[in-house]
């Protein structure tokens, strides 16, 4: 149970350290320093990682995975929408 919550919290803490750049990119309404190619990896890899959660949440366990996955995922894709709106 303890290494859920550390989960939980750790996952929290890492979505959430990308929310100051969205609202940076939305105050400026620049992303010519944002590479689209690294959030376009970012991205395909935590979708990767959310299949992964999706399969062990069915299974009964990983249910912090699966929920600070899906924030990263939700992040990542308005990141780099917001790159391809300003670009």
């Amino acid at each position: 149970m303890i290494y859920a919550i550390m989960q939980l919290i750790g996952g929290l803490i890492m979505a959430v350290g990308w929310i100051p750049q969205i609202i940076q990119i939305l105050r400026t309404k620049s992303v010519k320093d944002l590479n689209i190619k690294t959030f376009l990896f970012l991205v395909t890899g935590i979708t990767l990682m959310e299949v992964y959660a999706i399969h062990i949440a069915l299974g009964g366990v990983g249910y912090a995975f699966l929920i600070t996955n899906s924030i990263s995922l939700l992040i990542m894709l308005m990141i780099l929408g917001c790159i391809l709106r300003y670009r």
